[in-house]
Order: C-alpha cells, then structure tokens, then sequence
C-alpha cells in the first residue's frame, strides 16, 4: 500500500487521489505534466516533478539484495520499451527504480501477473551495455546478449529530466555513443502503439456487430 495520496488540481478542481505510483505512470504516458500540481492529504501542494524527485519511501521492492555501500545512483524512471529478449525484463508499469551498483544496473518496479501486480528487479551487468544514447529526457541502452550472440537487445528509460539521463549515462564506463546518431536501428512496435492497435481492433469488431445487426 502507498502510504501517500495526491489529489491533482485541475483549475479550480481536483481529481484522485492518486498514489505516487499511478501519478509516476500517468506522467510517463504524458497524461500529466511536470508542472502539474498535486495537493497532499495536509493541503501542501507540490508538483508532479517534485513528486518524482522525491525519494521514495522503503521499502520499494521484495527481494532487495546487495550492500548500500555498492549503490553509486539512484534514479526514479520508467519503462518506455525493450526490444530483443537476450535478457528477461519484466513490462514494469509506474515507476520503476533505477539503480547503479558497482558491477549491475538494478532495475526494480512492478508490473501486471494474472489478475493482480507482481514486484521483481531484474540486473543487467554494467560490462553488457556496448551503447548508450541519450534522447531528451529519455535514455535508450544496447545491450550485449551473455550467449555471444551478435543481435543487440535495447532498453529505453524515462528519467523525466535530460540533466537525470545524462547523469544516468555518466555513470555507464562501458556504454559507447550508439554509432547510428538519432536514428537508430530497427525498432519493434513500442507497448503502448500495441495497446492502441489493440483498441482500434476492438472498435472495428464493434462496427461490424452493430451494421450487420442492422442488416
């Protein structure tokens, strides 16, 4: 449970309340803005970029491994794509904890198993991103598949700022400018264009039910 509910104010209403998690979605969707304020259970109001720059209350996820000392970086971010399945990553939903330790970059959020929500992290070894690039406030990532394989897996996080995704590649030693400038290479239909064709196939069923009803 979060132990926090916001509500967001729409010109002189408001709407929610929202968890931090649904709000953390909901800008990464562009649903909200980063200049959209939110009113706290107290009355205090902060916007949804201060929410995002907050740090958040422990405990985040089960399964937490490791020592603090071996944490260098933590970001708030969230799962905008993968392409390849080199290394299994779960389809986070909401935020997502970004975390450089001294040999891993530590992935940690939730995402949807059967009928309910699910919590895992996933490491991806530091020596295993080949390619970084840094695309506004977004952060698309190659990664080198373990078997040998030549086909590379990519990953794109949003860290909300370009000041938090360039510092996010700052700490990435082995990661080299991805060589294909802006364009980069081929890229599957993301998660949510499949969630819109999604609904568009629904529709058109809809349509066809309803004229030949008609007929």
């Amino acid at each position: 449970m979060e132990q926090a509910q916001y509500q967001v104010l729409l010109g002189d209403r408001t709407v929610g309340p929202y968890d931090r998690r649904t709000i953390i979605g909901m800008r990464i969707r562009k649903a909200l803005a980063g200049e959209h304020v939110l009113v706290g259970a107290d009355g205090a109001q902060l916007t949804v970029d201060d929410l995002i720059r907050s740090r958040r209350p422990e405990p985040f996820n089960p399964n937490r491994s490791g020592s603090h000392s071996l944490v260098q970086a933590t970001f708030t971010s969230g799962l905008v794509e993968v392409e390849g399945t080199a290394l299994a990553i779960p389809r986070f939903r909401g935020e997502v904890e970004t975390r450089v330790q001294s040999d891993v970059l530590r992935l940690a959020g939730r995402f949807r198993r059967a009928f309910g929500w699910k919590e895992d992290r996933v490491k991806i070894p530091l020596i295993s991103i080949v390619h970084a690039r840094v695309r506004n406030s977004l952060v698309d990532l190659w990664l080198r598949p373990g078997g040998g394989g030549s086909r590379l897996q990519r990953v794109t996080l949003e860290l909300f700022t370009p000041e938090s995704a360039g510092e996010l590649v700052d700490w990435l030693p082995d990661a080299k400018p991805w060589p294909g400038g802006q364009s980069g290479p081929h890229l599957p239909v993301p998660y949510a264009l499949l969630g819109a064709i999604a609904g568009v196939s629904v529709a058109v069923m809809l349509v066809l039910v309803v004229v030949l009803r008609h007929h």
